[in-house]
């Protein structure tokens, strides 16, 4: 006997995304062909990249939670968002949905630091150093001592993702985030793993790791593992063979 209570089966996973029009490809969370599983998007309308990094996305929480609670009444059986700011709503949106949640990529900082040997930290690279605050490194437990190094001055990364540019440059963000990750080395030679806040910078995971040698942790490998939990592999235990 089969238990309903879904719309929707087999995508467990349910990805709240702002509202925008620059263009993703494979590798950001917006591309759904990023993903080895199947997974759910709802658009919460009005949220910007703009408003969500550079003001307080507390003000549009309301939304967030209209739009999650429809991905579970849908099918959903855990939540994720597109924007590693959100961490300030991790609590609220939790505690309204019913399921669990994962904002931000930077929730993965306390875990990844457990990895590293004695005197090796895990660095953050975000997309906007100018307002990630402490408010959001504490709302995700992130040491408010971390090292952290932006995108901010880079040539377009920042300015055509939270200006959400009708075009972009790829070629031109991959350098912005080479140069954030050869200053982040460069300037605090502990690190030992890199964070990737932004879900638009998992295209250049890859490249972070060959340049730097170290491991690069992002919302893919957040929510990958997420998927991992929700919906976990099942294994032919061998019961019929005869070896067992």
């Amino acid at each position: 006997m089969q238990r309903g209570g879904k719309t929707v089966y087999g995508a467990a996973v349910g990805i709240l995304m702002l509202e925008t029009q620059f263009p993703r490809i494979p590798g950001d969370i917006g591309n759904a062909l990023t993903w080895d599983f199947p997974v759910h998007y709802r658009v919460v309308r009005g949220a910007t990249p703009d408003n969500v990094v550079r003001a307080d996305p507390r003000l549009l929480v309301d939304d967030f939670i209209e739009a999650g609670r429809d991905l579970v009444r849908m099918g959903c059986d855990g939540i994720t968002t597109n924007c590693g700011f959100l961490a300030l709503i991790q609590d609220q949106v939790k505690e309204a949905l019913g399921v669990p949640v994962a904002t931000s990529s930077l929730m993965q900082v306390p875990m990844v630091q457990t990895l590293l040997p004695a005197g090796k930290r895990a660095g953050i690279i975000t997309i906007s150093k100018a307002t990630l605050t402490e408010e959001h490194l504490a709302a995700a437990g992130v040491p408010l001592d971390t090292p952290i190094v932006g995108t901010d001055e880079g040539r377009c990364f920042t300015r055509d993702i939270l200006g959400d540019a009708p075009e972009i440059d790829f070629a031109a963000c991959r350098l912005d985030l080479e140069d954030a990750a050869r200053q982040l080395v460069a300037d605090h030679p502990e690190v030992g793993a890199i964070v990737l806040e932004c879900t638009n910078m998992v295209p250049y995971a890859r490249d972070i790791r060959r340049m730097t040698g170290l491991p690069v942790f992002s919302i893919e490998t957040f929510v990958t593992w997420f998927q991992s939990g929700l919906m976990p592999r099942g294994f032919d235990m061998g019961l019929h063979d005869p070896r067992w």
